[in-house]
């Protein structure tokens, strides 16, 4: 028989059995649907952090009282009895640190409720990220200025009442008309719009345009140093220098918080690095639970395949039985019933990483991450339906092609 008209054959015969191929289908779907979906979810996550990651800029690192992955439920409350980082400790970090360090910027954000501006009637929606800081916010953490000026030092040593805005922010509240030298109210209190970030898009699932930071120290008059801690972002001149002046600067703000030496560092460091792997320890967790999910999923679909096969080959004896006596060989029976179970499979593999990749996409989309096909992922899933169907396809062909021609004529 012609290559092509085996091929007919399969696939008339799973045609024949519909709902039966169907159900046979969904346990491979939900297999590779159970991978795809979730390695989708996650590359697209990992490619927005690892292409777009704004937290901090470059050889820059930052020392926090908090981890960045806000430490694991077990140890939070280690962390909660740490003091925070205060000002004070800041600004004496900073005259150490005189002359090694290209940039240091000092921020503080509004954890409680965010916050919400208002102005002529109009508002933002509330939980705006809302903090202060000083003038190298912006190099810190990869922000430029669209309209207006920068925060001075003179905005910070005056504590003035001035404020950056975000794009959103702007759209929000000046649809038509200039915001700069505007007085807008925030939360409860009065700060006049001296610039406005150019647009950064969305990074960590958040955007980056519903932000606004006014001087560290007006911040902190206006909304309490209880509860509010100093994160400090430190930048090197160049990747040259970057460890020995991390190693400087933990020596530094180890004297800023007036630890003795026996004790140790009561305070976190991280940097881009840090902050891509413990995406990727996450994401590692999570791939591999689905990976158990799905290899269940497919193993009870290809013990499903080789009882369907099974029973197709009962079924059709005689057919078989009148094909050999018509001089059929036994490569084209094992052919034909090989290709009946990978077509089961890969259809349902296709199906499987149709629905994988829109629903890992869906997720991706929600937390604001950009939309990917995973070739790899994709291919790999072809390659493993197809290495099911041949292997648990093998036995019932097998059995098929050696049945005895006159002993499949008598079967009823």
């Amino acid at each position: 028989m012609r290559p092509a008209e085996i091929i007919r054959m399969a696939l008339g015969s799973l045609g024949a059995n519909k709902l039966r191929s169907a159900l046979t289908m969904l346990g491979i779907t939900i297999g590779v649907f159970s991978v795809i979906g979730v390695m989708t979810a996650v590359s697209a996550l990992r490619g927005s952090i690892e292409q777009g990651i704004s937290f901090l800029g470059s050889n820059i690192f930052q020392f926090a009282k908090w981890p960045i992955n806000g430490g694991s439920p077990q140890g939070r409350r280690k962390y909660e009895l740490r003091r925070d980082i205060t000002l004070e400790q800041g600004l004496r970090f900073m005259r150490l640190m005189e002359g090694s360090a290209d940039i240091i910027c000092l921020k503080t954000f509004e954890q409680r409720r965010g916050g919400q501006a208002f102005y002529n009637g109009r508002k933002t929606p509330p939980g705006l990220t809302f903090g202060g800081t000083n003038e190298h916010f912006l190099s810190a953490n990869q922000f430029s200025i669209d309209l207006g000026r920068n925060l001075t030092p003179d905005d910070v040593d005056l504590a003035r009442p001035v404020i950056l805005i975000g794009a959103d922010v702007r759209k929000r509240l000046f649809p038509s008309e200039d915001p700069i030298s505007k007085v807008i109210k925030f939360n409860d209190h009065t700060y006049t719009v001296v610039g406005v970030f150019a647009e950064k898009g969305n990074q960590f699932g958040r955007s980056g345009d519903s932000i606004a930071m006014v001087p560290i120290t007006r911040f902190l008059n206006d909304y309490g140093v209880e509860g509010h801690t100093v994160n400090i972002a430190t930048q090197a001149p160049n990747q040259t220098v970057y460890n020995a002046l991390m190693d400087r600067a933990i020596t530094a703000m180890r004297i800023a918080r007036g630890l003795a030496p026996e004790q140790e560092n009561d305070f976190e460091i991280y940097s881009n690095d840090s902050i891509i792997s413990i995406f990727a320890s996450v994401a590692d967790v999570v791939a591999a639970g689905s990976f158990v999910i799905s290899g269940i999923a497919l193993l009870a679909a290809g013990v499903g395949i080789m009882n369907i096969m099974l029973v197709s080959v009962t079924e059709r004896t005689k057919e078989i039985g009148i094909r050999k006596s018509l001089g059929a060989r036994r490569k084209s029976i094992l052919t034909q019933f090989l290709l009946e179970a990978v077509a089961i499979s890969l259809a349902g593999g296709l199906l499987g990483i149709l629905l994988g990749v829109v629903g890992g996409n869906a997720i991706a989309m929600l937390l604001k991450a950009g939309a990917i096909f995973p070739w790899q992922w994709a291919f790999i899933g072809l390659v493993v339906c197809s290495g099911i169907g041949v292997g648990f396809g093998f036995y019932p062909a097998w059995k098929a092609a050696r049945l005895d021609p006159i002993e499949a004529l008598r079967f009823e």
